[in-house]
């Protein structure tokens, strides 16, 4: 879709830093066609408000105030927003190109990042793209999804509704009101963008009428540790705030910084720091629908984050839920045309009210296989039925079958420190000393999974230390995307969506799936530090020789195991691709009758008494983590 041209040919005045292009009187604020609104406006007004959002945790005596840029039509009518807040509009930027906020001479914002601006403001929608407190153009601190980062998408929702104040400086100015605004809004974004829509949402803030976060974050906790363990090169909030901090916040947010230290012990405890920072407890309070993207093999902001937020959420909340093979990627870089006639719907229907049934429609769609997508009804799936199965112990030494009813007996794996998720799925068949592997199948009929397994282990360390991982593996044939750039390649050609403006481009390089051929594929993953058997707040010290009970989850997924496959579990010690390694590594022994693994299967498995291992030859590739969204 290419509409180009936006703004040339008009008359362009310059008036207290707004640039306004006139509009006729009579020009309506949206107009639907064939089901969806139309782009009717081909003038639009850019601005910048400053929102205090009542905090002052710079303490300067002066209310922290986060810089909203926005771009509207220009038009009599009162519009609805779309917001994204973000702390990458100087520094890393966003989307595949890694766009960033510009601005001319006189402060006004030209440059908006991303597509949003020039496909909806000409559809009679507003965008504002919010600095988060502490970057760029905002003053205050960063806190790392605490209350500064949510109050900086919260204060927007509440001046867009009369309830906040708005400023036309960051310091002093004269006050502004949004008499332009109809209230209700929508938040959007990727990765920490993504993540302050679920906190913003979770105050059940009114006028919030959708969020759509991608790759986004619940908890906080489940970024930089995972039941107990912490997890290797994810940092911690204090480091990762400093990297999009401005100057004002680098010098006088000291007193935030250090509660952030103080709050993220290294040994993976949860804190009250991070339950202030977990909004699946508040998800309860949520109004807003939801439409909620993810990816796969996505181990920047792990899948668990989707699969507990959507559990939380009240049974009544609208909701949709897209499902890719990849990484840490934006869906208008995995399935663009679908990805923007979806959202066009989506945000027509909730935050302007037409009728056109998309609440209606199927909630999920999931990748199966590279570019082919399957739908059904709902989520949680019906028919969902939580299934217990038990390792039991077979011929070979470490391997064996998983079956409804517990085995007798004990395996045992050494942890040297440096295995690897490949590593620990490779050689199914074979006796490894560094995991326990069981397998159940060749499946008979498909069998799908959908949503958050937990495995409960009894096992004996040797030493006073010791990390635990699980893998849950379809062994069979399979071409996936592959983790080379989490799924996709970027091309030279071009599309184009939306409206062009000077300095704001609507084209984008196209992108391609990447892809791989395997034997055998993670569906899903957890780690725990055997520490925390009773409690993530408060960890014990192990008795070499003394067996301990922990249940621990795996990510969510929503994955069909193809008939002819097996399903495997593999227990492991420490994944160094993941997570830091105990202080002592120990020898695990594992006692098969009081372990067992609870999955979520949308119907019935079907349970054979076939033992015959698994064969692999070409395992899923090992996924590395980036920053919480690098520059690719």
């Amino acid at each position: 879709m290419a509409i180009r041209g936006w703004l040339t040919g008009g008359l362009v005045g310059l008036l207290s830093g707004l640039v306004v292009v006139p509009a006729s009187a009579a020009e309506p604020a949206f107009v639907v066609q064939d089901g969806v609104t139309q782009p009717i406006h081909a003038d639009a007004v850019r601005e910048t408000t400053w929102v205090d959002i009542g905090l002052d945790l710079d303490n300067n005596g002066v209310g922290d105030r986060v810089a909203a840029d926005i771009v509207r039509p220009a038009t009599a009518e009162r519009v609805p927003v779309i917001i994204d807040a973000s702390p990458y509009y100087s520094t890393n930027g966003r989307g595949n190109e890694s766009e960033r906020k510009s601005y001319d001479s006189a402060g006004v914002p030209v440059k908006f990042p991303l597509f949003y601006d020039n496909y909806f403001v000409p559809r009679g929608y507003a965008v504002a793209l919010v600095d988060f407190s502490g970057s760029n153009r905002s003053t205050g601190c960063m806190d790392t999804g605490g209350r500064s980062e949510i109050a900086s998408g919260k204060a927007v929702i509440d001046w867009l509704n009369g309830r906040a104040t708005g400023y036309s400086a960051a310091s002093g100015g004269s006050v502004k009101t949004a008499s332009w605004s109809t209230g209700a809004a929508a938040m959007i974004g990727k990765s920490w963008d993504g993540s302050i829509t679920h906190g913003v949402a979770a105050t059940g803030v009114d006028g919030l009428r959708t969020i759509v976060p991608i790759s986004a974050i619940s908890s906080w906790y489940d970024w930089f540790r995972s039941d107990g363990v912490s997890l290797r090169g994810f940092g911690t909030p204090t480091s990762l705030a400093s990297g999009f901090e401005n100057s004002n916040a680098r010098s006088r947010c000291g007193a935030v910084r250090t509660e952030m230290t103080n709050g993220a012990p290294a040994n993976g405890d949860f804190t009250p720091m991070w339950s202030q920072r977990d909004f699946v407890r508040n998800a309860s309070q949520v109004k807003a629908a939801v439409f909620s993207v993810n990816g796969r093999a996505d181990l920047n902001v792990k899948p668990i984050n989707w699969g507990q937020w959507l559990d939380a959420l009240p049974a009544s909340t609208p909701r949709k839920l897209w499902l890719s093979q990849t990484g840490h990627i934006d869906p208008f870089d995995f399935r663009r045309a679908e990805w923007v006639r979806t959202l066009h719907r989506w945000f027509d229907r909730w935050l302007l009210n037409i009728q056109n049934g998309i609440e209606n429609e199927p909630q999920v769609s999931v990748e199966r296989g590279v570019d082919q997508w399957s739908d059904s009804p709902t989520w949680p799936p019906s028919g969902l039925q939580s299934q217990r199965l038990y390792p039991v112990a077979g011929s070979v030494a470490g391997v064996g079958t998983l079956r409804p009813t517990p085995g007798t007996s004990t395996s045992s794996f050494t942890d040297n420190g440096s295995g690897t998720p490949s590593s620990y799925i490779a050689s199914p068949n074979a006796t490894s000393a560094r995991r326990v592997l069981y397998s159940m199948g060749p499946f008979g009929s498909d069998v799908r999974l959908a949503g958050i397994s937990r495995l409960t282990v009894a096992v004996t360390p040797s030493t006073p230390t010791a990390h635990l991982s699980a893998f849950l593996v379809d062994y069979g044939p399979a071409t996936i995307r592959s983790t080379s750039g989490e799924g996709i390649r970027t091309l030279t050609t071009e599309s184009c969506w939306g409206e062009d403006r000077p300095g704001d481009d609507a084209c984008y390089r196209d992108t391609q799936a990447t892809t791989s051929t395997v034997d055998a594929t993670i569906i899903a993953r957890g780690w725990a530090d055997l520490a925390n058997y009773q409690s993530l707040s408060t960890p014990r010290t192990l008795t070499p020789g003394t067996k301990y009970t922990m249940t621990f989850r795996l990510s969510a997924t929503d994955y069909v195991v193809p008939r002819g496959h097996r399903l495997a579990l593999v227990i492991a010690g420490t994944d160094s691709s993941m997570t830091t390694s105990p202080s002592q590594l120990p020898r695990v022994t594992v006692n098969l009758a009081e372990t067992s693994i609870l999955l979520p299967v949308a119907g019935t498995l079907p349970l054979t008494s076939a033992s015959t291992a698994p064969d692999a030859s070409v395992v899923q590739q090992d996924i590395v983590p980036g920053r919480l969204d690098q520059v690719r």
